[in-house]
């Protein structure tokens, strides 16, 4: 549903603004998490759970929006990482949290999740002022212009950033997400809490050099953001392919970490610089690719790991991930303080 819906909600972005959009997206998903909580069967739950689905999008990308326009280009890396930083840990400590819930009941995780998705939606309605957040998000969508998707679709940073984002998904969260426990406890003959820790360790380096990261791709730039971090991350796959015993395991998770903390900041900082004014659904539509790398990717390597094994699923993902490297050394610099000219030209200053 997150995936379907995310033109529509980029569209609510452009005609309604980020502050409205984020905060009734944050009440739907709100509402129907305690739909969820009250299911009396399974299919109930599914049908709510999918219903939210549209809050979430219209939440990620009226959020993404909101802070790509108030954040300049020498600072929107480091933004983006602290960003991505909330995202991280509330990943690491929401399944803890809801393990001590689900003790006290299996439904107490929704209620808790459905009053706190309340109190941020009333945070950001009402203490959300436009005036706190930055000239560039107080100037008129109409004085600063408005980045279409077509626009954008006829950039190369964009395009590059589109197939990023499906390409990093595929790897830094399905690939992850779906084979590896798999991997850990059939072919390295391990448990699940190995599994678990490798991923923890990844999460926690990526954490760690997370502000780093974002600052060395406002100095250095996003391409070199991108190369750095990748290279890490390609060792990674192939010591994933070739590996025999937990040691390099959990340094391919530390590797992947590493790595994770400079992609994963880039490409939104690449989207982020090209847009003017409000480009929600160009936000959207790099969303989307993102999100489709999560949902094919598990399947690929899934069909690969039945079909061959575990080693063929790492080296083909590893084949995709040089592809990603080798866009990533044609990025072209999107920074506006190190351009002569606008990637996309002020319609309201050539009229000038």
């Amino acid at each position: 549903m997150r995936f379907a819906s995310g033109l529509v909600s980029g569209k609510l972005v452009d005609k309604f603004g980020e502050r409205t959009v984020l905060g009734f997206g944050l009440f739907m998903v709100s509402f129907f998490t305690l739909l969820t909580a009250l299911s009396q069967n399974y299919s109930q739950l599914l049908i709510f759970r999918s219903l939210g689905g549209l809050g979430s999008s219209m939440f990620s990308v009226s959020a993404g929006s909101l802070l790509m326009r108030s954040v300049s280009d020498d600072y929107r890396a480091r933004a983006q990482s602290l960003y991505n930083g909330g995202f991280l840990l509330g990943g690491i400590s929401g399944p803890a949290v809801g393990g001590l819930l689900a003790g006290i009941s299996l439904r107490a995780p929704f209620f808790v999740y459905s009053i706190t998705l309340a109190m941020a939606a009333i945070t950001a309605l009402f203490f959300l002022s436009e005036k706190k957040l930055g000239k560039k998000v107080d100037a008129p969508t109409t004085q600063i212009g408005q980045t279409t998707l077509s626009q954008a679709f006829r950039l190369r940073p964009y395009q590059i950033a589109l197939v990023l984002a499906f390409i990093n998904n595929w790897v830094l969260f399905g690939l992850r997400s779906s084979i590896l426990p798999l991997f850990v406890t059939e072919k390295l003959n391990s448990t699940a809490t190995i599994a678990g820790i490798g991923l923890t360790i990844g999460a926690l380096i990526q954490g760690i050099f997370m502000l780093k990261a974002g600052k060395y791709s406002d100095v250095k730039g996003r391409k070199a953001a991108l190369l750095f971090g990748g290279a890490f991350i390609l060792f990674g796959i192939l010591m994933l392919a070739f590996t025999t015993n937990i040691f390099w395991y959990l340094i391919s998770m530390a590797l992947f970490g590493l790595g994770s903390a400079y992609v994963g900041t880039a490409p939104g900082s690449v989207v982020g610089d090209i847009i003017k004014g409000r480009g929600g659904q160009v936000i959207a539509a790099w969303q989307m690719a993102g999100d489709a790398g999560m949902i094919v990717g598990p399947i690929l390597v899934g069909l690969l790991t039945d079909y061959f094994s575990y080693q063929a699923a790492f080296l083909f993902s590893g084949f995709i991930w040089i592809i990603a490297l080798v866009l990533s050394a044609t990025l072209p610099e999107t920074r506006a303080s190190h351009l002569e000219n606008d990637l996309i030209p002020d319609k309201n200053k050539q009229e000038l």
